[in-house]
């Protein structure tokens, strides 16, 4: 899934477009094991509809392409000379580690497992992935990297030995994606303050039976700087999770347990 540095030096690595043509011979890494449909285990007879839309925003997503034609994600550990020398840029920006913990965070979630959460990507590039539930995410970065570069360049995953679409390259803007009469709200270290509890009493409904629309709430996946309404014209406010720098991840985990408190899940 990665090439090593003696077969191909950082300078021979080139850019590569972000999504490719259909009708273009791609070269990506393998993934050892295909991806499968987690099994269900909500208790309710009837299919849950998601309640609680999450969307991670400015995630590092972007494929290089090495000596042998292999793409590759570009991350900061791998492509350290080529992000300083070809793109000048500050190679601690490529870090979609950080999606990944942040996906793993919210797959991993009761909220999820109990069907009452849907997840989006949105990129620096502008592309916007959705992402099935039902997705089991690798666990390991080495998998996950080699899975969202098939994702950008086939556009869409499949489960392995069914239809059922996993992951999937899905049209801009973000905002003609929810349900009308949807609520959004914007996280960051700059706005108002709430602790987990307070933050579902406040802006969650009761129970997902009383919630007549979804709740969005939209958080970066970036290493620095952080989301704003001015990106985001549908959010209507801003709000902060700890009076601390927390990573995505543990944010996520912070604002999850509280709606699953809230809820009794």
């Amino acid at each position: 899934e990665s090439s090593s540095e003696s077969d191909s030096s950082e300078d021979e690595r080139q850019l590569s477009p972000e999504l490719t043509s259909k009708k273009q011979k791609i070269s990506h890494p393998s993934i050892s094991a295909p991806l499968e449909v987690a099994p269900s285990v909500s208790k309710q007879s009837k299919k849950p509809t998601p309640q609680i839309i999450v969307l991670l925003d400015l995630a590092s997503l972007e494929t290089v392409k090495n000596r042998r034609g292999v793409y590759e994600l570009l991350n900061c550990d791998d492509h350290r000379d080529l992000c300083r020398k070809k793109l000048k840029k500050d190679p601690n920006v490529y870090r979609p580690d950080i999606l990944h913990q942040e996906l793993l965070a919210l797959m991993d979630s009761p909220l999820n497992k109990a069907g009452l959460l849907k997840i989006y990507m949105h990129t620096a590039k502008h592309v916007l992935i959705e992402l099935n539930p039902a997705t089991r995410i690798p666990r390991t970065f080495k998998r996950f990297a080699g899975l969202m570069v098939q994702l950008l360049h086939k556009m869409k995953i499949k489960a392995n030995g069914e239809s059922t679409t996993l992951l999937k390259v899905v049209k801009n803007p973000f905002s003609q994606h929810l349900p009308a009469g949807t609520r959004c709200y914007g996280f960051s270290c700059e706005g108002e303050l709430y602790s987990p509890i307070s933050l579902a009493k406040t802006f969650v409904p009761p129970s997902p039976e009383k919630c007549e629309t979804p709740i969005c709430f939209v958080l970066g996946a970036m290493s620095t700087g952080h989301i704003t309404i001015n990106d985001h014209p549908y959010i209507e406010k801003m709000i902060s999770i700890s009076e601390y720098p927390l990573s995505g991840a543990a944010a996520l985990s912070r604002i999850m347990g509280g709606i699953e408190h809230h809820w009794g899940i």
